[in-house]
């Protein structure tokens, strides 16, 4: 399978007890789950900060403004509807007041609609437990580096 880059950047975002926000996407060719950071495409004229802030908004309805300026580059080779996605992505980081904060998919195009099932707060020692593939598979480390004070340290 040809592999295709293309430019991202992703959101870990983080509620008052460390918990972690997952959506769970369904992939459209094949039917396989996946656990996923909010974020997606960087558009011609973006930052991968602006890229980062647009697509939590669209994709969660949360305050954009929560995303920090800095992030971490993490390679990623992911299949998704029937093809392969190969490159860096940056992983930014968002903390927010208000313990899992209640989420909106207005923003969200229509066959992301079709596709995202749910999400999760998920407490960073439980990501090991979720059933469907967590993408990146290296989570814990890219959080271990965004935020390298947590209770999570050591542990990636």
């Amino acid at each position: 399978m040809d592999a295709t880059y293309r430019p991202a950047a992703r959101v870990v975002c983080l509620d008052p007890a460390d918990r972690l926000l997952l959506l769970r996407w369904r992939d459209p060719f094949d039917g396989n789950w996946l656990w996923e950071p909010p974020g997606g495409g960087i558009e011609p004229g973006e930052t991968p900060l602006m890229a980062a802030r647009r697509e939590l908004a669209e994709e969660t309805g949360l305050d954009p403004a929560a995303v920090l300026d800095h992030s971490v580059l993490v390679d990623r080779d992911v299949r998704w509807n029937g093809k392969r996605y190969t490159g860096t992505e940056r992983f930014f980081v968002a903390r927010f007041a208000e313990e899992q904060p209640p989420l909106v998919r207005t923003g969200l195009l229509p066959e992301e609609q079709a596709s995202l099932d749910t999400h999760a707060w998920v407490a960073w020692s439980d990501l090991g437990t979720l059933t469907d593939p967590v993408e990146p598979p290296q989570l814990l480390t890219v959080l271990g580096d965004l935020v390298p004070d947590g209770p999570w340290r050591g542990r990636g």
